[in-house]
């Protein structure tokens, strides 16, 4: 089924998803009348091609994320450090649900790429689970690790014929979401499917 994904801010730079692959980029008035029968979704912002973070191990396996039945003893907030740590020894299944929710907080925050060499077995099958691109770390990485690092690391350009990986923020440009981050995030696009939608 045919997608096309506009976005407010950027109309030259709509994105056509045939399934899980691109089927073309462009503005959204030609591609609009190029395929009439395509479902159209709009947002906010700007459409970008999502973001990688590099910082996977520490986010997924070296981060506690508190299931929302825990927030009234542990907030809602990612943990780290020795806290987290003490939690995965007291109880080392809680890793697996902790990277599921590390990984959906990672979609809301654009991602659709990880870097960094993960060794832990739950964290690795949520990273497939989501079907997120694994690629290589940078060289040197912006620091600390974050759900927003800073400076955000954009993926190449979207090609016709590439997987259908994106994202939308709801800022007017480059600029604001690199000024004001990842949190901007009001869409994220794997595989052809919407990920995460902001409420």
């Amino acid at each position: 089924m045919l997608t096309l994904h506009v976005a407010e801010h950027s109309p030259e730079a709509a994105v056509l998803a045939d399934g899980a692959r691109i089927a073309a980029v462009g503005p959204y008035e030609e591609l609009a009348a190029a395929h009439p029968a395509a479902r159209v979704r709009r947002w906010p912002g700007i459409l970008t091609p999502g973001l990688l973070n590099p910082y996977a191990p520490e986010l997924l396996e070296a981060t506690y994320h508190p299931d929302p039945r825990e927030a009234d003893r542990l907030g809602t907030e990612p943990i780290g450090g020795e806290r987290a740590r003490a939690i995965f020894r007291a109880d080392p299944s809680l890793l697996g649900a902790s990277a599921r929710r590390g990984v959906q907080r990672m979609l809301a925050h654009g991602t659709v790429a990880v870097a960094g060499e993960l060794r832990a077995r739950p964290a690795l099958d949520a990273v497939r689970r989501a079907t997120l691109a694994v690629g290589q770390r940078p060289p040197r990485l912006p620091g600390p690790p974050a759900l927003s690092p800073t400076p955000l690391i954009l993926l190449p350009p979207l090609t016709p014929g590439a997987p259908a990986r994106f994202a939308a923020f709801d800022v007017p440009d480059r600029g604001e979401l690199v000024r004001r981050g990842a949190g901007t995030c009001v869409a994220t696009v794997v595989g052809g499917r919407l990920v995460y939608r902001a409420r």
